[in-house]
């Protein structure tokens, strides 16, 4: 028995005679089908979590932009935290907006928008910083919405303040997103440092 298991590492094809016996290497960027599938489940869940962050972001930034109450104030553009929860919300969800035609080129063609060192280091540096950005404005805008309700603001202008709330907790929902999203694409550039590839064992 023992013969017949070493057989097959014995045995030479013709290319690699013509090679002086050595066999060739394989090609460091092949993938096998178990990985392509894993790595097409990866993107899917990438996309759902962007295409979450789009959602929650332009939610917040919708909400945000139509509280206005006539020509009587208190409006969101009076105060400058409201209107960096404006300006962030609309930043992430043009972003995500991009990154979901990103990741469905990606799955739908098997190749990253971007060549793949750029796209990985991309989506990851772009996820940290617009993840922090919505997280800075969300919460400037919750100091904010604390004071006003402490300033009896709220208490003329109830709908303004509701208004106000649902916006910066839909902001908060897609820094969630962002973060979950920031996590997978992380990963994805360590699966590139280790095995010079996106692709992950």
């Amino acid at each position: 028995r023992g013969p017949l298991c070493r057989a097959p590492a014995m045995m030479r094809s013709p290319q690699s005679l013509r090679n002086g016996g050595v066999e060739p290497h394989p090609d460091p960027h092949f993938h096998s089908t178990v990985s392509l599938r894993k790595l097409r489940r990866l993107n899917a869940l990438i996309f759902v979590f962007r295409l979450a962050a789009f959602s929650f972001s332009l939610a917040a930034a919708v909400f945000m932009l139509t509280n206005i109450r006539g020509s009587t104030p208190p409006h969101w553009y009076d105060f400058d935290a409201f209107r960096y929860v404006v300006a962030a919300n609309g930043i992430v969800a043009v972003y995500s907006l991009f990154e979901m035609g990103a990741s469905v080129w990606e799955i739908s063609q098997g190749l990253t928008l971007l060549p793949e060192a750029l796209q990985v280091w991309f989506d990851f540096a772009h996820d940290q910083v617009f993840a922090y950005l919505l997280l800075s404005a969300d919460s400037a805008g919750t100091a904010l919405a604390r004071a006003l309700k402490g300033m009896n603001t709220c208490a003329g202008n109830g709908t303004f303040c509701v208004q106000s709330d649902i916006s910066i907790a839909l902001g908060f929902a897609g820094f969630l997103f962002m973060g979950l999203s920031s996590l997978l694409s992380g990963f994805r550039v360590v699966c590139f440092m280790i095995n010079g590839s996106r692709f992950h064992l």
